[in-house]
């Protein structure tokens, strides 16, 4: 019987190569965007289907995801919906900490308890979420970001006990740097004048070709992805990509304090 996927954010980047990749491996996929008249390539595949969804919208993930669970049965829901805010506390403004929070945690916690009815019905379903390896581990200037991945962990890994007596998986998948547009359509930057030298610093490190050079195509984040969805493992976390697994074993090493100053030390030394 062929397997339903319902995915969020599937405009670009890794949504969208998870949705064309489960297509090719015979899985109806139902892609969600904020605008699904702009998206002219998934349009093209006869086994996806397009629906709008902005994951801030309480009222459309509730009639989105009845609307889904009534033409037929759901496998897995991937969370992917997501944007970066970066730069000081100091200079962002409170409306862009809620939009943050109600994108990339809120949405995520509203879409799975919607679909939770629908796989505690039938005992089996999988949940997985885009988290980051800025959900692992964290770097300066991202403080809202990383409050809303460290958050998912933390979520995820609670609610991996609340649903596993009814059959029900879920996951998260943490990626390190992707070769998209995540850092320029997908991030939002605030400063403050105070911090300029630091964020310069920053900037400049997370700027540099040699770090480019260990990111991961948002086709091979999304092969994680398959295995996350497939390989049956009653297991929480997927760290995918090389610059992450790097990155989260070298934390395990030498623990969180040594860490930490290794981070200092490599933006500001």
């Amino acid at each position: 019987m062929t397997k339903t996927i319902f995915i969020t954010g599937a405009s670009s980047g890794l949504g969208k190569a998870a949705a064309i990749l489960f297509a090719s491996k015979g899985w109806n996929v139902i892609a969600t965007m904020r605008n699904p008249e702009n998206e002219t390539e998934l349009t093209q595949i006869p086994s996806i289907k397009l629906l709008p969804l902005d994951v801030t919208n309480l009222e459309q993930i509730q009639s989105t995801a009845q609307q889904v669970i009534d033409m037929g049965e759901v496998d897995v829901v991937f969370n992917n919906a997501g944007y970066g805010l970066a730069g000081p506390l100091e200079g962002t403004t409170d409306e862009q900490i809620v939009k943050q929070l109600e994108t990339n945690l809120l949405g995520v916690i509203r879409v799975t308890q919607a679909f939770i009815p629908h796989f505690r019905a039938k005992r089996s379903g999988l949940f997985i979420s885009t988290t980051s390896i800025g959900g692992l581990v964290a770097f300066p200037f991202n403080s809202v970001y990383h409050a809303t991945k460290w958050a998912l962990e933390g979520w995820s890994e609670s609610m991996s006990f609340e649903l596993s007596g009814f059959g029900i998986g879920i996951k998260t998948v943490s990626p390190g740097g992707i070769t998209t547009d995540f850092s320029g359509r997908s991030i939002v930057r605030t400063s403050h004048e105070a911090y300029t030298d630091q964020l310069n610093k920053v900037i400049a490190v997370f700027s540099d070709p040699t770090r480019r050079a260990n990111y991961s195509t948002a086709e091979q984040i999304a092969e994680v992805v398959y295995e996350a969805a497939t390989d049956g493992k009653n297991q929480l976390r997927y760290v995918a990509g090389e610059d992450a697994k790097a990155m989260y074993a070298l934390r395990l090493q030498v623990g969180d304090e040594q860490f930490r100053q290794g981070i200092d030390d490599r933006f500001f030394a």
